[in-house]
Formats: structure tokens, C-alpha cells, sequence
């Protein structure tokens, strides 16, 4: 993102175990960084037309910590963290919900800008 919140965009790439691939990016005019890494791994899971196994690796921290970690509490207590305040990005979070349910997915977190090639590739699509 440029600003933050600014313009940003969102990348991703979807592999078969064929080598088959897909390029998925998008952006908006005003958004945050954590919304756009949101959309990112929405917009994979999405894209996917039947249910499948995936391995979904992810720069981003906040993406990783909250599908892996915080999501069951936030849904348990009606969408409200811990300290009893709204989720950021309610909206996204539920759709990324919705969208993890349809598929078995493995999380994975990689470090950003570490030449990880297919993470540059998807910050070059959001770029």
C-alpha cells in the first residue's frame, strides 16, 4: 500500500500439482495493508472451483496469526477480541472464514522480501 491506509493492491498465485498456474490480482483506492493481504488469500481460495487440499503460504503475520490462532476466539465471543472490541476487518475475516471452510487448507508463513520467488512474484502482481 501506498500510505496506509492509501491505494493498494493484492497478488496471488495458484499452483496444481499438474504445474499448472494462475496469476489473481486486484487492488482498491483506499485501503490498509492488512485488508489487502486479507483479499489476497481470499480471492486464491475463492478462485478455487471445487473443494481442494492447499497449501496456502502467506507473508503476512497478522493473516497467519489470525486464521491459525485468534479467528475461533473472535467467533466464539461474536466477533469481539479478547479486550471486547470490535475485530478490524470484520468483514474480510468472515469471508476469508467462509472461503477456508470449502477447502483443507495448510498454512504456511514465509518471510517477505527473503527471495521466497513465488512471494516476490505475488508482491510484483500487487505492486
Amino acid at each position: 500500500c501506498k500510505g496506509n491506509p492509501g491505494p493498494g493492491g493484492w497478488g496471488a498465485i495458484l499452483q496444481t500439482g499438474g504445474g499448472h498456474e494462475k496469476e489473481l490480482w486486484g487492488g482498491e483506492a483506499l485501503t490498509t495493508n492488512n485488508r489487502m493481504e486479507l483479499m489476497a488469500a481470499i480471492m486464491a481460495l475463492e478462485a478455487l472451483k471445487r473443494p481442494c487440499r492447499v497449501d496456502l503460504h502467506t507473508d503476512s503475520k497478522y493473516v497467519m496469526q489470525g486464521v491459525t490462532e485468534w479467528i475461533r476466539g473472535w467467533k466464539a465471543r461474536g466477533w469481539k477480541t479478547a479486550d471486547k472490541k470490535p475485530v478490524k476487518n470484520e468483514d474480510l475475516w468472515r469471508r476469508l472464514d467462509e472461503a477456508r471452510s470449502r477447502h483443507e487448507v495448510k498454512w504456511h508463513w514465509v518471510k517477505g522480501h527473503a527471495g521466497h520467488a513465488l512471494n516476490e512474484r505475488a508482491d510484483g502482481l500487487a505492486n
